[in-house]
C-alpha cells in the first residue's frame, strides 16, 4: 500500500503542475479584459483605457478620468485523449466533461494631482480548472484538477510629461490548488504476500480510492511598466509581471474508500478484498487523511510592444512576450509519509500579438487579432492535467459607447492547438490530446 502514497504524491505534483486548458502557454490565463482581449492581448503599448492596464500596462491608467470597470470571459474546453500504444486499451477515447469556466476580473482607476493615477485590480493570470469523467483513462493521473492564482493589485501611475508615463504595482496573491483521482487497486501490494492484487486476478483499472488533493496559500510580488509615445502615431510600451515562488504550506489529503465487492482466492482466505483493505484507510494508516506542501512558481512575464497609428480610424498593435516557464523545473512534495521531487523540465515560452482596432463612427470600435506562441511543457509533462502544446488563437470584439459616461466591450476568442503525443500513465507517453477552445468575454465600464 506504501505505492498508493507515492502516487498520490506524483498527483499532487502533477495537478500543481497544471491548470485547466488555458489560452496562454502553461497554466496562464492572459483574457483579463474584454476589450484587450478583441486585439488578442497586444496593446502594451497602448492599453484600453477602461482600467486593465492594472494589468496589462500598469504605466497606463487614466490620467484625466475616473473608471471602473467589471467583466468576465468564459471558457469552453473541448479535446479528448486517444490511446496509441498497441495494449488492451488501444483506440480507447476519453473526452472532456462539457463544462464553461469563468475568469472574472475588475479594475478601477482614480486620477489626481493631474500627473498621478491610482488604481486596483482584481484577476487571475494563472489557473483554471480540467474535468474529465471518473472513468476516464487518465483518472490515476487526475480527473479534475483546479488552480486558481488571483492577483489583488494596488497600482500607481505617474506621468512625467505628456509623452512618458510610468507605473508600479504590488501584488497580493492567493492561490489555490485541487486534485481529484483514482487509485488502481491492480497494482497495489496484497498486505503480508509477494504478489500484487493483479497477479491474484484483480483486473486493471479496479478503482478502489478517491483521493482529494487540497492546499491554499497567500504569496506576494510586483508589476512594474512603462510607456512612452515616441512620436504623434507611434507608441512604444513594456512591463514586467515579477515570479513568485508560493509555499502552500497547508496541503492536505483526504482519501475515501471505493467498494469493489471483489474477493481474494481461496488460497488466501477468500475473503472480501475491500474488508481486507480497509484498514489502511483508518487513521494514521498508509491510506488516512494527512498533510502535505509543496513550492508551487507562477513564473515571471515580460512584454514589450509599439502601438501605430495607420490612419485617423485604424491602430495597429503588436507585442512580444517572454514568460519565465523554466522556473518550473522540478516540484518537490513532503507529506506525513514520504517524499519526493517531481522533474518538471519546462522551458522558457516567446510568443507574438498582433492587434488591431478600427473606428466604425462615433461610438463604435471594431477589434481583431493574433496570437501564436509554443508550448512550456516537454513531452513527458503533458498529461490529462493540462494537454498543453504550442497554440494559435484568433480573436475578434466590438466596443460601443451607449453614453458620454457608459461603455461596452465583447470579445470572441478561437483557440486551435495540433494534436500532440501525451501520456495517461505515470511513466511513457500512451496516446495523443486533441484540444481547442472558444472564449468570449464582456465587460462594463464606467467613466465619472
Amino acid at each position: 500500500m506504501a505505492r498508493f502514497l507515492g502516487v498520490c504524491l506524483v498527483g499532487l505534483a502533477v495537478v500543481l503542475a497544471a491548470a485547466s486548458p488555458a489560452s496562454a502557454q502553461g497554466f496562464g490565463v492572459y483574457e483579463q479584459g474584454a476589450c484587450m482581449m478583441g486585439r488578442a492581448g497586444a496593446g502594451v503599448a497602448a492599453p484600453c483605457q477602461d482600467g486593465s492596464g492594472v494589468f496589462f500596462n500598469p504605466a497606463s491608467l487614466s490620467f484625466s478620468q475616473v473608471t471602473l470597470t467589471v467583466g468576465a470571459a468564459v471558457i469552453h474546453p473541448g479535446g479528448q485523449f486517444t490511446d496509441t500504444s498497441g495494449g488492451a486499451l488501444n483506440g480507447t477515447v476519453s473526452k472532456l466533461n462539457d463544462k464553461w469556466y469563468p475568469v472574472p476580473n475588475l479594475y478601477a482607476s482614480v486620477p489626481f494631482k493631474k500627473h498621478f493615477a491610482f488604481g486596483i485590480g482584481v484577476f487571475a493570470p494563472y489557473g483554471l480548472t480540467t474535468d474529465w469523467p471518473t472513468t476516464s483513462e487518465g483518472r490515476y493521473l487526475g480527473y479534475k484538477s483546479l488552480v486558481q492564482g488571483i492577483y489583488v493589485q494596488p497600482t500607481l501611475a505617474i506621468k512625467f510629461n505628456d509623452r512618458v508615463s510610468v507605473g508600479v504595482g504590488v501584488d497580493l496573491t492567493y492561490l489555490k490548488v485541487e486534485l481529484r483521482q483514482r487509485v488502481d487497486l491492480s497494482v497495489q501490494a496484497v498486505t503480508g504476500t509477494p504478489y500484487t492484487f493483479a497477479q491474484i486476478g484483480v483486473p486493471a483499472g479496479t478503482d478502489f480510492a478517491d483521493v482529494q488533493l487540497s492546499g491554499n496559500a497567500w504569496n506576494e510580488g510586483f508589476h512594474v511598466g512603462m510607456q512612452a509615445k515616441v512620436t504623434d502615431k507611434v507608441s512604444f510600451g513594456a512591463r514586467f509581471l515579477s515570479g513568485q515562488m508560493v509555499n502552500v504550506t497547508r496541503g492536505t489529503i483526504r482519501t475515501t474508500q471505493i467498494l469493489t465487492g471483489l474477493h481474494l482466492p481461496p488460497t488466501l482466505g477468500g475473503g472480501a478484498i475491500d474488508t481486507a483493505v480497509a484498514p489502511q484507510f483508518a487513521s494514521g494508516q498508509k491510506l488516512s487523511n494527512q498533510d502535505a506542501k509543496t513550492s508551487i512558481p507562477l513564473p515571471a512575464q515580460f512584454v514589450a510592444g509599439l502601438a501605430f497609428q495607420a490612419t485617423s480610424a485604424v491602430k495597429l498593435f503588436t507585442d512580444f512576450q517572454f514568460t519565465n516557464w523554466e522556473a518550473f523545473s522540478v516540484l518537490p512534495i513532503t507529506g506525513q509519509y514520504l517524499q519526493s521531487t517531481l522533474v518538471e523540465s519546462y522551458g522558457n515560452v516567446a510568443g507574438l500579438r498582433v492587434g488591431t482596432e478600427i473606428s466604425a463612427g462615433k461610438k463604435a470600435v471594431i477589434r481583431g487579432g493574433i496570437n501564436v506562441h509554443g508550448a512550456a511543457a516537454p513531452n513527458q509533462t503533458v498529461t490529462p492535467n493540462l494537454p498543453e502544446g504550442s497554440r494559435y488563437e484568433l480573436n475578434a470584439g466590438l466596443g460601443y459607447e451607449l453614453t458620454k459616461r457608459l461603455r461596452v466591450d465583447a470579445a470572441y476568442m478561437y483557440l486551435a492547438q495540433p494534436d500532440r503525443a501525451g501520456r495517461t500513465t505515470p511513466a511513457t507517453n500512451n496516446g495523443v490530446f486533441a484540444f481547442h477552445a472558444n472564449l468570449f468575454s464582456a465587460s462594463v465600464s464606467v467613466l465619472f
